[in-house]
């Protein structure tokens, strides 16, 4: 027996693939919106992960910043500590400079160079006095100029003959010189020996002059 089928197949078969397309359709609509959202909540949580990393980024640059203002802070107090410092130093230096000076010219001065005069304006000193011999003078610019920790840049201003009398009325010659030198700071270590030596060098100061 053969049995004939006389009913549309064609539509049906046309119907069930467009069926089967929205299915589809439905199915890559939902699994993309299913990705679209895995990939929104991953990107949430980077967003959020680097904005904690920031935050703690810019709490450590707070804090640094405080650290470094404490430190700029403690610079300053320490410079002004050795401004202080080097202030008291620089007095305590300074009120014992008239007596090294004294005694750095009684040191200095050669036998036959007889000091009249000391004057001082700022560094610069101004020396008087008479000599024997133009040598001696010679001398006394070596000694200034080579041997003191105290002065330098010794210059002869004038110098000149002069004729003096002496105790039994003979004529005796001698050299009329005036100098300048100045004054400087020795290194830290020679104020030391200095400052304990001016009753020595008043002592030889007298016995020159005498």
């Amino acid at each position: 027996m053969i049995l004939i089928n006389l009913l549309p197949h064609r539509e049906e078969k046309r119907r069930q693939r467009k069926r089967a397309f929205f299915v589809g359709l439905g199915a890559a609509a939902l699994g993309g919106a299913v990705v679209v959202g895995l990939w929104y909540s991953v990107l949430q949580q980077m967003t959020s992960a680097q904005q904690s990393r920031n935050d703690f980024l810019k709490a450590e640059i707070a804090r640094l910043d405080a650290q470094i203002r404490d430190i700029a802070n403690l610079r300053a107090e320490i410079e002004a500590l050795k401004a202080r410092q080097a202030a008291v130093e620089n007095l305590q230096t300074d009120r014992n400079l008239p007596v090294h000076l004294l005694d750095e010219l009684v040191r200095q001065t050669p036998e036959g160079v007889y000091l009249t005069a000391v004057r001082q304006t700022n560094q610069v000193i101004a020396v008087s006095g008479v000599a024997q011999t133009n040598e001696r003078v010679s001398e006394y610019l070596r000694n200034t100029l080579y041997n003191s920790p105290w002065l330098e840049r010794p210059e002869l201003v004038e110098i000149k003959a002069t004729t003096v009398s002496g105790p039994n009325r003979e004529q005796r010659r001698l050299f009329e010189f005036s100098m300048r030198v100045t004054l400087k700071r020795p290194p830290a270590q020679a104020p030391t020996g200095a400052a304990s030596a001016p009753a020595g060098g008043a002592s030889a100061a007298a016995t020159r002059s005498s």
